[in-house]
């Protein structure tokens, strides 16, 4: 185990979140993890960092505590964000809640956000059999959700831009 699998966000390891996920998205199948993170990074900026939020890499609905499918299978999403600047000129005007920083998800509450990003949200939600929501984000949102609002994140690859 390397010294990144003990970096803790949230209250939980790097190591902890990876094994939730693995364990609840891709039914402990690590190819099919590792498929999945592949596609995605061949699909987005370089110069970008992925992560995962929620109840995937917790086990638990920050809402209400549920567990994760609490309500079925597949019916719990995955929240992925994508950090960096160059990701966020895939999204519309409309489609920030910080303009420059920010971005609504892509996902069927906001369909049309990033119309570029609909066939790789449609490709990663086949892969996993559930709802995927993308969102584009500053590293410094990332730093006040993790530490101002306890929303623990689990990168996938890349670093987190430190401007």
């Amino acid at each position: 185990m390397g010294e990144e699998d003990n970096d803790v966000h949230g209250g939980m390891t790097n190591a902890e979140m990876r094994d939730n996920v693995i364990r609840l998205v891709f039914g402990g199948d690590e190819r099919r993890f590792d498929e999945f993170v592949s596609v995605l990074g061949r699909a987005v900026p370089a110069d970008t960092a992925a992560v995962l939020r929620g109840s995937s890499i917790t086990g638990v609905r920050s809402a209400d505590g549920a567990p994760f499918d609490a309500d079925g299978p597949g019916t719990s999403d995955l929240d992925l964000t994508i950090v960096g600047r160059s990701f966020l000129d895939w999204y519309t005007a409309e489609g920030f809640y910080i303009p420059g920083a920010h971005t609504m998800p892509l996902s069927e509450e906001h369909p049309d956000v990033a119309p570029g990003l609909v066939p790789l949200r449609h490709q990663l939600m086949q892969m996993v059999g559930r709802p995927v929501n993308i969102q584009g984000t500053r590293s410094w949102v990332m730093f006040v959700r993790e530490y101002l609002m306890d929303q623990p994140y689990f990168t996938l690859f890349g670093k987190l831009e430190t401007t």
